[in-house]
């Protein structure tokens, strides 16, 4: 049954309407229709362009390396994604939104929803998904060089199945103590990170300063094989600059994709109260 034909049997449900209110009700009705569908449409677009932004980091570690860790560096990048998934669909998602809804009591954390039990907004699930891994792979590049793979694919998951999460229902869900939409926000206001420059880029990097900072430098960066310290640094200049460069290249071809069809759509977007969703994109 077609949305026209749904909506026409519930107004015939009612037959006091005048002619009138039928049309004014069909309209309205045919539009929430619509709008879900454009919702949703946007969503999963969105969450593409977040998630493609994988690609685009592994370019740049791929370029940024030596030659011989190429192989190792994006296998590296494609452990970020499936770690991610494992963690964020596990616990993470519960972590970061489980038991968070309006009017509800401050929590430090989530506490239903795990292996998405009960959750029917799926996709809701992959945009916030794409988000975990970003976070996760932002990491990537700071690491290259000095990590095992065992160790990185357990960073991946705790990442995206606790860390990230703590951060993301502190800020963005009903309950979280930083989230404006809190019955009592922080001084008054709470904290608005409307595109995920805290939540998601200062976590990551972040954490990518204390890995730095407990791993040190790469071997042969500033000792020689006795441990003597050298008396100029060792350089190790990545083997592919187009790489690197194809990184941002990649970034702003999805981001003038995303502004442009948004100027296409824009008064789909706002009907639907799309706006402030699909803007996002240009942000990166």
């Amino acid at each position: 049954m077609s949305s026209y034909e749904d909506c026409v049997a519930q107004i015939s449900v009612n037959e006091t309407l005048t002619e009138q209110e039928r049309t004014v009700q069909l309209v309205a009705c045919i539009g929430g229709e619509v709008a879900g569908g454009v919702d949703t449409f946007f969503l999963v677009y969105s969450a593409s362009l977040v998630f493609f932004m994988q690609a685009g980091f592994a370019m740049l570690c791929a370029g940024a390396v030596q030659k011989k860790n190429v192989q190792n560096t994006m296998l590296k990048n494609l452990l970020d994604a499936c770690g991610a998934a494992l963690g964020f669909y596990s616990v993470g998602y519960a972590f970061a939104y489980g038991g968070s809804y309006e009017g509800g009591k401050t929590t430090f954390i989530g506490n239903t929803n795990f292996f998405l039990m009960g959750v029917d907004d799926y996709v809701f699930w992959l945009f916030q998904f794409a988000f975990a891994a970003t976070s996760a792979t932002i990491v990537a590049g700071t690491l290259a060089e000095r990590r095992q793979m065992a160790a990185y694919l357990c960073y991946s998951v705790m990442l995206s199945g606790f860390v990230y999460p703590v951060i993301v229902h502190a800020v963005w869900s009903y309950t979280g103590f930083l989230s404006p939409n809190n019955t009592s926000p922080l001084f008054g206001v709470g904290m608005i990170d409307f595109a995920g420059s805290g939540v998601v880029h200062m976590t990551g990097g972040i954490t990518a300063f204390i890995a730095a900072q407990i791993l040190g430098a790469r071997k042969g960066r500033f000792y020689d094989d006795r441990g003597m310290k050298l008396k100029k640094p060792k350089s190790f200049p990545g083997h592919s600059i187009a790489l690197q460069v194809s990184r941002y290249r990649t970034l702003a071809a999805e981001s003038s994709r995303s502004c442009f069809l948004f100027q296409v759509m824009c008064p789909y977007c706002r009907s639907a109260q799309l706006t402030p969703i699909f803007c996002f994109p240009c942000y990166f």
